[in-house]
C-alpha cells in the first residue's frame, strides 16, 4: 500500500515508517522544510512537502494514499479533523496516535494502584482534556466510513529506526545524571510508568494496520517501572550506583518544564492485552532496565 504518514522525521513515525516498508509498504511522509525532505529521502520515504496546518496538503495527501498513520503530534486537533473529513465515505485506514498521559495522576512521586483498560472512564487533568476529546473525534469518525484505530503508547524507550532514533525521557534523565553527578526524580519516584521499547511499538502499529477493527483504540506497553527504578539503572550505566536524589515539584518544574515534571512525577499504568489477543502482538524487544543499562543508550552515556 501507499501510505501517507505525518511525524514521519520523528522519533515514533520514523520508526514505525521502517516497520512499514520492511512490510512491503510505500511511505510518503510529511516534511515541514527541504532539509527534513533530504533525510526523509535517505530514508526510502517519498518525502511531501508542508506541515500539520496545511488543510490542502493534508487532504490531497490522505486522499491519495491508501491509509494513513497520524504520528507527528497527539495534541494538534486540527491535524486530525483534516484526516478524518478528507478520509470520509472512503473506507481507508487511519491510525492515530494519542499517549498515556491522558491517564497521569499528578501523584508527586507517590505510588498509585489504578491500571487503565481501554474500556475504564477517563477523567484526565485539564492539561490533557482536549488530547481525549481528540481521541473521541477519531473514534467516532468511523461513522463515517473511515476505518480508524487510535494507538496509545506510554512511555517509550529504545533506539529507533528512522531520522530521529532518540527517546526523549530516559537521554533526557540520563543527561540531568551527568550534570549532577546524581540520578534525580520527582519525589520518592515511587510512581509507576508503563513502558515499552519503540521497536515493539512500531510492529503493534504494523499489526493494528492489519487487524485492528474500526473505531477501535489499544493502549500499547510492554511492562512498567518506577522512576526510582528507571533512575537507579540511569546511574548503573553511568557508574554512579543505585544512588538518587529527589526534586521537589517546584525544582523539577524549573529542570524540565511544568509539563515534563507533572507526567514525571505521576502513575500512568496501563495494560495492552486488549492488543495482544487482538492483534496477535508480541513483544519481543529487551526491558525497560535493561536496556538502559546494556542495550541503547551506550553513546548517551560517553
Amino acid at each position: 500500500m501507499d501510505i501517507f504518514v505525518t511525524g514521519a522525521t520523528g522519533y515514533i513515525g520514523g520508526t514505525v515508517s521502517a516497520k512499514l516498508m520492511q512490510a512491503g509498504h510505500r511511505i510518503h511522509g510529511l516534511a515541514r522544510n527541504a532539509e527534513r525532505a533530504e533525510r526523509l529521502e535517505e530514508h526510502g520515504i517519498t518525502p511531501v512537502p508542508g506541515s500539520l496546518d496545511d488543510f490542502d496538503i493534508l487532504t490531497a495527501a490522505a486522499q491519495s494514499a491508501d491509509a494513513v498513520v497520524n504520528a507527528a503530534n497527539a495534541d494538534h486537533p486540527f491535524a486530525a479533523r483534516v484526516l478524518t473529513e478528507a478520509l470520509e465515505g472512503s473506507g481507508k485506514k487511519l491510525l492515530h496516535t494519542s499517549g498515556t498521559s491522558i491517564v497521569a495522576d499528578n501523584a508527586d512521586g507517590q505510588p498509585g494502584g489504578v491500571v487503565y483498560h481501554e474500556d475504564m472512564p477517563l477523567d484526565p487533568l485539564p492539561e490533557k482534556a482536549s488530547r481525549v476529546a481528540t481521541d473521541r473525534l477519531v473514534c467516532d469518525a468511523a461513522k463515517n466510513d473511515v476505518h480508524t484505530v487510535v494507538m496509545c503508547p506510554c512511555l517509550i524507550y529504545g533506539r529507533g529506526l528512522g531520522v530521529r532514533p532518540d527517546s526523549i525521557q530516559v537521554p533526557m534523565f540520563i543527561e540531568m545524571a551527568k550534570a549532577s553527578g546524581v540520578p534525580r526524580h520527582l519525589g520518592p519516584g515511587q510512581n509507576i510508568w508503563s513502558n515499552v521499547h519503540i521497536e515493539d511499538c512500531a510492529d503493534a502499529y504494523v499489526a493494528a494496520l492489519e487487524h485492528a477493527p474500526e473505531g477501535s483504540y489499544f493502549y500499547v506497553e510492554s511492562g512498567e517501572d518506577s522512576m526510582l527504578d528507571l533512575n537507579r539503572a540511569v546511574g548503573r550505566l553511568l557508574g554512579l550506583g543505585d544512588r538518587t536524589e529527589t526534586l521537589s515539584q517546584a525544582d523539577a518544574a524549573r529542570a524540565w518544564g511544568a509539563p515534563m515534571a507533572l507526567g514525571m512525577g505521576s502513575n500512568v499504568r496501563v495494560s495492552a492485552d486488549k492488543a495482544r489477543a487482538m492483534l496477535d502482538w508480541k513483544p519481543v524487544q529487551r526491558a525497560l532496565q535493561d536496556d538502559i543499562e546494556n542495550g541503547s543508550y551506550a553513546d548517551n552515556a560517553a
